[in-house]
């Protein structure tokens, strides 16, 4: 799905689609926000999925890396991190996020920076953080996954962590408004030029059901495993674990999921035909 846009005129963009959903989303039942305020112990669903296989945090320096509205952050506060720096490049996420650290326990804990995944080298200290954390949904918004690697080590401490799961990209190759099967449409591998969207909604349903954005058009990039794995291992990682999931936090597909009580959402029938999320974990050598 080419389009004539050039990769430069991406971040201007997809940040101008973020920041008019931000606020919204900020609003919306499914983030959470009044939980967090006034529950302690309130944690996201992203993060409660991620527990059994995210490694012990206890005392950990985090960064977060495209982290939206903080509330993955704020939960990785409660965990037991030392401290967690949230980075995001669209300014009304940012400030949502400072927002819900300001009001609800653990915030103390938070510090966020408004900046680009590909910029993180220059506005954090590099090799200063134990845990660079990643939460689903977002390296779609990158170009070039060899140098999403490169920052994510860079930041990293030897012998470091890093820690993601996200949208598996086969999931991304199928065709989301095919409803009674699936369809393979999108590029599995990394391409040069980006696949440009056109939605005026969102992935969540909002407190205002009726609610529709003037900023439509997003530029989005997939990345096969196989380039994943690999951008890793040359960034002077090594891969610990990998694990492929049926179930996804959002209906990716609509009219062919059924939601689960944990609020993941998998397929209605072959749910065995197709990994739709996945776990990655890599150390940075010493």
């Amino acid at each position: 799905m080419s389009n004539p846009m050039v990769p430069e005129d991406y971040i201007k963009l997809n940040k101008a689609n973020w920041d008019e959903r931000a606020p919204e989303h900020a609003k919306a039942p499914d983030y959470s926000f009044q939980n967090f305020l006034s529950d302690p112990d309130f944690l996201s669903n992203v993060v409660k999925f991620d527990i059994p296989l995210l490694p012990d945090i206890n005392g950990l320096y985090i960064c977060h890396l495209q982290c939206h509205i903080g509330t993955d952050t704020l939960s990785l506060a409660r965990r037991g991190a030392a401290h967690v720096t949230g980075l995001d490049f669209s300014p009304a996420s940012i400030n949502e996020a400072r927002r819900l650290a300001a009001n609800a326990s653990g915030g103390d804990k938070l510090s966020f920076v408004e900046a680009s995944t590909y910029d993180a080298l220059t506005v954090l200290e590099p090799a200063s953080f134990d845990l660079v954390f990643t939460g689903i949904g977002a390296i779609c918004w990158l170009p070039s996954v060899n140098q999403w690697a490169s920052i994510i080590s860079g930041l990293l401490k030897p012998g470091g962590k890093f820690f993601m799961r996200e949208g598996h990209p086969m999931l991304w190759t199928l065709d989301e408004k095919v409803t009674t099967h699936l369809a393979i449409r999108y590029p599995y591998f990394e391409t040069e030029k980006p696949m440009m969207f056109q939605d005026d909604s969102t992935y969540l349903k909002l407190a205002d059901d009726w609610k529709t954005f003037e900023n439509a058009r997003t530029l989005e990039w997939n990345h096969g495993i196989g380039e994943i794995v690999q951008a890793l291992l040359e960034a002077g990682m090594e891969v610990m674990e990998l694990h492929e999931h049926k179930s996804i936090p959002w209906e990716a597909l609509p009219g062919q999921m059924v939601k689960l009580g944990n609020c993941e959402n998998e397929l209605k029938e072959g749910r065995d035909r197709i990994p739709l999320s996945y776990t990655i974990q890599a150390v940075k050598k010493k």
